[in-house]
């Protein structure tokens, strides 16, 4: 069985930016369920974004897989952060290269004068605290989709 491609969905590769709290729920809505190891996230300070290549979910092609009785894809999507004052971690090995971590929810907490906290949630109780000026976020689709692993839809007791 060989891999999909955009080509064969619709739609394509995603491409979102989120500038409020309300745009960046949808971007969690997307990112929810996303897998990568701890070794796939990337804080630069000094060009103050942090940087995190996923292994995403599509929950935008649910739906139509499940119609087309098809299996469920995943794609790698890099979602950045950008405007990071500062990032803290509580409950996640940074040393350990081979934890894998699976994003449950970002959540936004508001501050003052437009700063305010992105919450990266991940299953285990491990969270990144990331203070920002402002809500700055981008997710975007970086290869092609692949047939998930699982072959199942993500789910939570």
């Amino acid at each position: 069985m060989s891999d999909a491609s955009f080509h064969d969905a619709d739609p394509g590769p995603l491409a979102l930016a989120a500038a409020d709290g309300d745009d960046l729920q949808v971007i969690a809505a997307l990112a929810q369920d996303a897998v990568l190891p701890v070794s796939d996230i990337s804080y630069d300070s000094k060009r103050r974004y942090l940087a995190l290549l996923l292994n995403r979910f599509r929950w935008e092609d649910l739906e139509e897989a499940q119609r087309d009785q098809r299996p469920y894809e995943r794609v790698r999507s890099l979602l950045v952060l950008s405007d990071v004052v500062r990032v803290q971690g509580d409950g996640i090995d940074r040393q350990d290269k081979d934890l894998v971590l699976e994003l449950l929810s970002i959540g936004w907490e508001p501050g003052e004068d437009g700063c305010g906290r992105i919450l990266l949630q991940f299953a285990g109780d491990g969270t990144l605290m990331v203070d920002v000026e402002c809500v700055n976020a981008e997710l975007r689709d970086v290869t092609r989709p692949y047939i998930a692993p699982s072959q199942r839809v993500p789910s939570h007791p």
